[in-house]
């Protein structure tokens, strides 16, 4: 018998319907003689019908309302799955983030998870019970609750599986599991068996729609694995370990899956990353003298926005200046450019410019470290298609370049077949739309 942590997101639980088969697959799991708890997002699109509602009122929302307000999508969905169960002969109890035991920062809208106490849970599983626990939710020191940010839910999910010791943690979606690439833009993609922790981060932190990047992190970190798969069938998923299964696991992760390490030689190239959510800034004629571009990160830093990739032209305006372009998400792309905007004369650049009209690729795999010619590949697929970059990135085991935004989804397909990722066989199945 082994305990398992079933994450489902908005797309599995998106109506009664889709409630009950949930409850099934869950009930399914439970007569297979497991333990089980369950995490569940708000159901569907109720997150943004919030959102939406709260921006007929005001355009300045306080944050504090704002979480209160949000967090009500997941308590809808935990108590109507919890009924569902135990109409079906399981006895099942709901919990609130606050009373399955997560304590967080009180970073309203993006909190940090800083302990997790789920007496309740223990309880509840120690008694027969199903626990269901509403995912994207905290309690802070102030007895406010908080949120962990769009697609907190995973991370919900794998700290309880931390926390309670569980053998796995299930992340439930609308695909059959983790792709070589986005199957709505790329319909040959494969599925990938099984991907390191560090393959599956860096594919989460650069457009792959599948993961949370804090849930891998978190996973990675306490060495928790993770199981992705579809709500939708019985296929197996994609999974996400470093680890060799331990005894108590057999009949239920697949140890040639998550023995990565004993495999001969692991695939160069494990998928491809994209997204469309960027924007770029470049600070034009910034004086090129030490401490400037601190000066100019640290106004960005100060105006909360995060910065993806990074590039300096010196000289290239005139002599003794500087051109500095970054990426950042669109969401933080105003706050940042009003800043730089009211710290011009302390900077002393010239000019601010600014591109939404940018998409970026990534290319990520283990088997960069020990194959030079990958890069020459990926430009070359990228030249033949006539796909201009604008920036590059890299890191041990990715490759980022930024395109623009019309040329991605043609630059995208190019470089999967440049890498002889195109699968033989069907179409990979959407099964609800979202990717989630």
């Amino acid at each position: 018998m082994a305990l398992i942590v079933q994450k489902f997101g908005g797309s599995s639980v998106a109506d009664t319907a889709s409630i009950r088969r949930v409850a099934g697959r869950i009930i399914a799991t439970r007569n297979q003689g497991h333990q089980v708890v369950v995490v569940v997002s708000a159901m569907g699109d109720t997150t943004d019908e919030l959102l939406d509602m709260a921006a007929e009122l005001t355009t300045n929302p306080n944050s504090r309302e704002l979480d209160i307000l949000l967090t009500a999508g997941e308590r809808i969905s935990m108590s109507l799955l919890a009924m569902a169960l135990t109409e079906m002969g399981a006895p099942a109890s709901s919990y609130t983030g606050q009373q399955a035991g997560i304590h967080t920062d009180a970073t309203y809208g993006h909190a940090s998870i800083t302990a997790m106490v789920p007496e309740r849970i223990a309880r509840a599983i120690k008694a027969g019970h199903i626990a269901v626990v509403a995912g994207f939710q905290g309690v802070n020191d102030n007895l406010d609750v908080t949120t962990l940010g769009r697609g907190g839910s995973d991370t919900t999910a794998v700290a309880l599986a931390h926390a309670l010791q569980a053998d796995v943690c299930e992340i439930y979606t609308d695909v059959d599991g983790m792709f070589s690439a986005d199957p709505r833009v790329v319909p040959s993609s494969h599925q990938l068996p099984a991907v390191r922790y560090e393959e599956a981060l860096e594919l989460a932190a650069h457009g792959a729609k599948i993961l949370h990047t804090r849930a891998v992190e978190f996973a990675r970190r306490y060495n928790v694995p993770l199981h992705v798969r579809s709500s939708f069938s019985d296929k197996e998923g994609t999974w996400i370990s470093n680890q060799v299964a331990p005894p108590e696991l057999a009949g239920i992760v697949p140890a040639a899956a998550l023995n990565q390490e004993a495999k001969v030689e692991q695939p160069i190239i494990s998928g491809i990353a994209h997204d469309k959510t960027q924007e770029k800034i470049t600070v034009i004629g910034l004086p090129d003298e030490p401490g400037a571009a601190a000066r100019m990160f640290e106004v960005v830093a100060n105006a909360g926005a995060k910065i993806g990739m990074i590039v300096q032209n010196v000289g290239v305006s005139e002599p003794g200046r500087a051109n500095i372009s970054f990426t950042l998400p669109e969401a933080d792309a105003r706050r940042a450019l009003e800043a730089l905007t009211h710290a011009k004369d302390d900077l002393g650049y010239h000019e601010l410019s600014d591109n939404s009209e940018i998409g970026i690729l990534s290319l990520v795999g283990a088997g960069m470290r020990s194959h030079p010619w990958v890069s020459a590949k990926l430009f070359g697929a990228l030249a033949r298609t006539g796909v201009n970059i604008s920036m590059i990135s890299t890191s041990e085991i990715r490759i980022s370049v930024v395109t623009g935004l019309d040329d991605l989804d043609v630059a995208l397909r190019a470089v999967h077949t440049a890498f002889g990722l195109d699968a033989v066989g069907p179409e990979a199945i959407v099964y609800a739309g979202s990717g989630r």
